[in-house]
């Protein structure tokens, strides 16, 4: 699969132009989907020229390196008036509609080969309470399944 990730917010805490503080488990869960799943990761973002080079450096400091960055390929070049579209099979990024889910979900996600969030948050869902997950929307199913993995109880 090929997935685009988001840097600012994503992987870091969203203090642009500086780099934020990390994302807990960002890099450990991107490493894994690229080292052990052999996903192809392309970096997607606003930055460019030395900030997008700041960016790249902090991520190889830390043991990772994209395939592309703001590209589908390293080769890939653009003329004025290009648009920049990626052929992408997902995208990471703290904008999505809900946030940013926790990492340890968007690794269950991807894992699962099931890139229906609804699906994957009902399995996480806890069934031991009678209750009718029908008449809840996704976010609540969402925000259960986020408390559960935190150890909070209803």
């Amino acid at each position: 699969m090929v997935i685009a990730v988001d840097f600012d917010g994503t992987i870091v805490e969203h203090e642009y132009p500086k780099i934020g503080k990390p994302i807990p488990f960002a890099l450990d869960v991107l490493k894994k989907l690229q080292q052990e799943e052999h996903h192809i990761l392309i970096m997607w973002t606003m930055r460019e020229g030395k900030l997008l080079q700041e960016a790249k450096d902090y991520c190889e400091r830390n043991g990772l390196t994209f395939y592309a960055y703001n590209k589908n390929y390293p080769e890939e070049e653009f003329r004025d008036g290009d648009p920049r579209k990626l052929a992408v099979d997902l995208f990471i990024d703290d904008r999505n509609i809900g946030g940013l889910p926790d990492w340890g979900i968007i690794y269950k996600i991807i894992k699962s080969g099931n890139n229906n969030i609804q699906n994957v948050m009902e399995d996480l869902v806890d069934y031991d309470k009678p209750r009718s997950i029908g008449n809840k929307n996704f976010f609540t199913r969402l925000g259960e399944s986020w408390d559960k993995a935190r150890g909070y109880r209803y």
